[in-house]
């Protein structure tokens, strides 16, 4: 029942446009459970049980400490680590309003105004900045000053997400009452990795001992790239009979590395590309 109830919620969509802001209410998706995010348990146990707190019914906790009822975290690190997900657990694991805020080239003092103005009438809520760090230069003070004025967070749950950190105003994360506390969700380790492969199905292909070897040779690997290699297996599985786990992983790693160093082709001779005019 309660998997369906959050199935069926939806949330509320700010999107930046050039004629201003738009609202929609979206279906969510499917929702994602706790035991599917994959990452620190340390971390993972920070963010879970200041989201808890947050939504608790009788906010003792604010009330007892003395603690302002509002929360700003910034998640950030490589793409395919999880943050979508967690964002999407978070969203879909408490009982109050959720809105994502689609930041674009339109984005002015007005349509942040808006936002907040929006989401402190459905307050207690989470607000979600996904890439935060595409905040057009000219708003940004303007974003800095709201996030510093004394109701414009009250019971708001703000979470902001960003691939690119270098790109990120200093500013956002040095000073109290904007973010208070940047997490980096980092590249998964070995037991992680073997965790999320077991999740994904990666048990059903080939034998334990296998999974292990995989999870072992896999580092560096973001969560979305073991999600890959599954997907590769499965095909090599479905088509051939059987699983080459060394083969896949060499191929992906040879891939992932030319992607970094932009040297795409493997011939001795260097290919000429373009038109070429005949003698």
């Amino acid at each position: 029942m309660r998997s369906r109830q959050l199935a069926d919620r939806k949330i509320i969509v700010f999107t930046d446009t050039r004629d201003g802001l738009e609202q929609a209410r979206e279906l969510a998706s499917s929702p994602v459970a706790r035991d599917e995010v994959f990452m620190d348990k340390e971390l993972k146990t920070q963010i879970y049980r200041s989201i808890d707190e947050f939504f608790s019914k009788d906010r003792s906790f604010f009330q007892t400490y003395g603690i302002p009822y509002k929360r700003g975290i910034l998640l950030y690190g490589k793409p395919g680590n999880g943050k979508t997900t967690l964002v999407k657990s978070i969203s879909g694991s408490v009982g109050a309003p959720v809105a994502y805020w689609q930041i674009t080239e339109f984005t002015n003092s007005e349509s942040i105004q808006e936002v907040f103005a929006a989401a402190n009438q459905r307050a207690p809520m989470v607000l979600v900045i996904e890439d935060i760090d595409s905040m057009p230069a000219s708003c940004r003070s303007y974003f800095l000053n709201t996030l510093d004025g004394a109701t414009s967070k009250e019971g708001i749950y703000l979470i902001g997400t960003t691939n690119y950190p270098e790109k990120i105003d200093p500013a956002l994360m040095n000073r109290a009452g904007r973010f208070d506390r940047a997490y980096e969700v980092k590249l998964p380790n070995e037991e992680i990795r073997h965790s999320y492969l077991i999740h994904k199905g990666m048990n059903r292909l080939v034998d334990e001992e296998s999974v292990a070897q995989a999870a072992h040779g896999t580092e560096g690997f973001t969560l979305a790239q073991l999600s890959e290699l599954y997907v590769s297996a499965a095909l090599q599985l479905h088509y051939d009979n059987e699983v080459n786990l060394r083969q896949l992983i060499a191929e992906m790693k040879s891939d992932y590395a030319k992607g970094r160093s932009r040297d795409w082709m493997t011939d001795v001779q260097p290919r000429r590309l373009g038109f070429t005019q005949s003698e």
